[in-house]
């Protein structure tokens, strides 16, 4: 996605929130042209600027939490759903099935550089985790706006990674768990930071010191 429409989308969003308009319903649910790349991240200065207006509090609790209550992989286009449009997306001559499947294709993993020519060697992660998101605010949402933050193609929120990674970084946030690759750190931070204030969640004071942290790799 161009950096212009990127700027645009997030203030259309952003305004939306704050007048309490409503949203497009092409806006809401993350849809975007199958194969399209994600909004790149803000500006550094930009991503301190919406650091410093993310709201500290203490870390919530796993009560109650399950990846069910965050319905993901939703159907996108015709057979493919959520999963299978960003293995299209971040990957490169990538060929499917007549079930959307991705058969093959090569992947570089943002996170440590690896590549991989196997599907089945990347997971699909949401930079900030199903779980993570349940203990900073979205306990208390909606399963619909859960579903919404689940399959968001338009936030830098999915990313097609090496699996052990996907299972090493599990539900932590940059306090608890950073990519190998210290040269993604920004840009890993960036990300955190637009996808959490785009939905509104908090951050944790050990986490907002390791994103600044991370920011000065930019």
């Amino acid at each position: 996605m161009p950096r212009t429409r990127a700027l645009v989308l997030l203030a259309v969003l952003t305004g939306a929130a704050l007048t309490g308009c409503k949203v497009p319903d092409e806006l809401a649910s993350g849809a975007q042209p199958s194969g399209t790349a994600p909004a790149p991240p803000v500006a550094p200065a930009e991503a301190r600027a919406q650091l410093g207006q993310l709201k500290v509090a203490v870390r919530g609790t796993m009560d109650g939490y399950s990846r069910e209550k965050f319905p993901h992989w939703d159907k996108v286009d015709g057979a493919c759903d959520t999963r299978e449009e960003v293995l299209k997306r971040d990957g490169k001559d990538v060929t499917t099935n007549a079930d959307c499947a991705a058969k093959s294709g090569t992947w570089v993993s943002q996170y440590d550089g690896e590549t991989w020519h196997k599907a089945s060697d990347v997971d699909i992660d949401h930079m900030v985790p199903l779980g993570q998101a349940w203990v900073s605010g979205a306990k208390s949402w909606t399963q619909e706006r859960r579903e919404q933050f689940a399959n968001d193609l338009v936030r830098p929120q999915l990313h097609a990674v090496t699996d052990n990674l996907n299972e090493q970084k599990s539900d932590k946030a940059p306090d608890q768990w950073k990519p190998p690759l210290v040269a993604y750190w920004c840009t890993y931070a960036t990300d955190w930071i637009v996808v959490k204030r785009n939905y509104g969640l908090t951050i944790t004071v050990p986490e907002k010191t390791a994103l600044e942290s991370m920011l000065q790799h930019c």
